[in-house]
C-alpha cells in the first residue's frame, strides 16, 4: 500500500511525502498523519489469514518478529526493508485481570494492558521503534524531543540502539531522577530548561530547523504508527473480542490518538466489527484536554502552570488534542478529570492485585471509578486500562505518598540478634512462638 502523510484536518486534506521534515501542515497547521491507499485485491491477505501469520509470528527468533509492533508490519507497510528497523523487541505486554482494583473500581470487568513491561518501562517505545526507523530511512542523524521523562528515556535507547545522537530537552527539576538517569545512561545530551514541559517542546520546534533536528514528540506521526499496535495486541488476546470501554491516561494525547487511528483501521479493513469506546483520563492539575469536552469549546484553553504528583501527563498544552477530540466523539467516548489522591488511591488498589506502575497509569483506574460512580460506566462492563509506564519509573512520589504509621509497620531495623529478630517478626506477623520440639 502506498503510504504518505496527510494534514490531520479534513478541510484542508494537504497531502506531503514521507520524509517531509515537519510535520505540521504549512497550509493551514494542523499536525499530519500517516495515511495508506485502500486496500486493494492485490494486498498481501485478507484478515483471517494475517491473524494467523501474526500468530505464527510469535514462534519466530527474528527480531522483527519477536516485536509487538513489528510483528503486525502489515499495517505500517511505510517501511518496505525490515533491515532498516530500530528495535529492542518491544510490545508484546501483558493483559492482566485485576479483580481487586475492579472491585475498587466500581464492579466493572477489568483487565490491564501493562505497557510498562516495554524495554524502557513505558508504551513511549511503541512509538519510538517507529519513529526511529523512520528517521533512519530518511537519513536522519540527530533526534530530539522534550519530555517530562519517559520520552526522553525511550528516545535515548533507540537513538543508541541506532547509532544516532539525541538530544532532550526536560524541564529543569520536574523530572523523576529514574527516567533522567535513563536518559543519560543511553549516552543522550540533556538540555535542562527552566520552564514546565509546554514551554521546552515550544523551544525545540522553534530550533528544529536551524539545527537540523529530528523531533521524535509526538507531533511525529510515526509514533502514532507504532503504538496504534496497541490495539492490535488487545483485540489479539482477547481472541479480537472488541471490549466495552479502553481507558487511557490523558497527557499530551497521543496515545488515545494513536489507539483510536489503530481501530479505526482495523475496522476499516475488516478485522472487527464495532468500536470500542475510548475514555480520557486526566489529572486535575493538568486538565485542558477534560475541560474542553466537558464545557463543549470549539478551542482548548491551555493551563499555564500545570500541577499533577503524576509527572508523566503534567502538561497543560496537548498538541494532539484534536486527534484526541475526534477520537471520543468517533468512538462516542468520555472523559473524567481526577484527583492526586484519586490517583494514589487507585495505584494502591492495583497493587494490591500485585500489579505496579507510575501514577500516571494508575489515572485510568481511578477514572474508572468516578465514570462507573456517576454510572456514565454501567457496572459489570468489560473495561481494558492502559497501564503506561512501569512502577519504578517514580519512586520517590510513591515513598513520599506513604504514611509514617504504614512505612514503620513495613520497614524495620533490628539489631543481628535472633531474640530480637524473632521478638520483631512475631510483633508485626501477629503469630504466637512455636515450641520446640528438641
Amino acid at each position: 500500500m502506498p503510504a504518505y502523510l496527510q494534514c490531520f484536518d479534513p478541510a484542508c486534506a494537504q497531502r506531503y511525502p514521507l520524509g517531509a521534515s515537519d510535520h505540521v501542515c504549512e497550509r493551514c497547521g494542523s499536525l499530519l498523519e500517516v495515511r495508506y491507499e485502500g486496500r486493494h485485491e492485490d494486498d498481501p491477505a485478507p484478515p483471517q489469514k494475517l491473524r494467523a501469520a501474526w500468530l505464527q509470528r510469535r514462534s519466530s527468533n527474528r527480531i522483527e518478529d519477536q516485536s509487538g509492533v513489528w510483528r503486525f508490519r502489515e499495517l505500517l507497510p511505510f517501511v518496505s526493508d525490515t533491515a532498516q528497523i530500530v528495535s529492542l523487541s518491544e510490545g508484546h505486554t501483558p493483559l492482566l485481570e485485576v479483580p481487586k482494583a475492579a472491585a475498587y473500581a466500581g464492579g466493572v470487568h477489568l483487565t490491564v494492558k501493562h505497557q510498562g513491561n516495554n524495554p524502557t518501562g513505558s508504551f513511549k517505545d511503541l512509538g519510538m521503534t517507529a519513529c526511529v526507523t523512520a528517521a533512519r530511512i530518511f537519513g536522519n542523524r540527530v533526534i530530539a524531543c522534550a519530555s517530562t521523562g519517559n520520552t526522553s528515556a525511550s528516545m535515548a535507547a533507540y537513538g543508541a540502539r541506532a547509532g544516532m545522537k539525541a538530544v532532550v530537552f526536560v524541564p529543569a527539576g520536574k523530572i523523576s531522577s529514574a527516567k533522567l538517569a535513563q536518559a543519560l545512561e543511553f549516552g543522550a545530551t540533556v538540555i535542562e530548561i527552566s520552564a514546565n514541559f509546554d514551554e521546552a517542546l515550544r523551544l525545540l520546534r522553534s530550533i528544529r530547523a536551524e539545527l537540523g533536528l529530528y523531533v521524535v514528540n509526538s507531533i511525529n506521526p510515526f509514533r502514532f504508527e507504532g503504538q496504534k499496535t496497541i490495539a492490535c495486541e488487545i483485540l489479539e488476546q482477547r481472541d479480537w473480542k472488541v471490549p466495552d470501554h479502553i481507558v487511557v491516561p490523558g497527557g499530551n494525547l497521543g496515545n488515545v490518538s494513536a489507539i483510536a487511528k489503530g481501530l479505526f483501521e482495523l475496522k476499516a479493513w475488516g478485522f472487527i466489527d464495532r468500536l470500542p469506546r475510548l475514555v480520557v483520563t486526566q489529572a486535575e492539575g493538568a486538565n485542558p484536554f477534560y475541560r474542553l469536552w466537558k464545557q463543549k469549546q470549539q478551542e482548548i484553553v491551555s493551563i499555564a502552570n500545570p500541577s499533577t504528583e503524576a509527572s508523566a501527563i503534567r502538561i497543560g498544552d496537548p498538541v494532539n488534542w484534536k486527534k484526541a477530540q475526534q477520537a471520543l466523539l468517533h468512538t462516542e467516548g468520555l472523559c473524567e478529570s481526577v484527583s492526586d489522591d484519586e490517583i494514589f488511591a487507585a495505584k494502591e488498589a492495583l497493587a494490591q492485585d500485585g500489579v505496579g506502575c507510575e501514577p500516571a497509569s494508575a489515572a485510568t483506574v481511578a477514572g474508572i471509578k468516578k465514570l462507573a460512580a456517576s454510572r456514565q460506566i454501567e457496572a459489570g462492563a468489560d473495561v481494558v486500562a492502559i497501564l503506561t509506564g512501569h512502577q519504578l519509573k517514580d519512586p520517590e512520589s510513591s515513598l513520599r505518598r506513604r504514611e509514617e504509621k504504614d512505612l514503620a509497620r513495613q520497614r524495620i531495623r533490628v539489631d543481628a540478634d535472633l531474640k530480637k529478630l524473632r521478638w520483631a517478626l512475631e510483633n508485626v506477623l501477629h503469630v504466637e512462638p512455636q515450641l520446640s520440639l528438641k
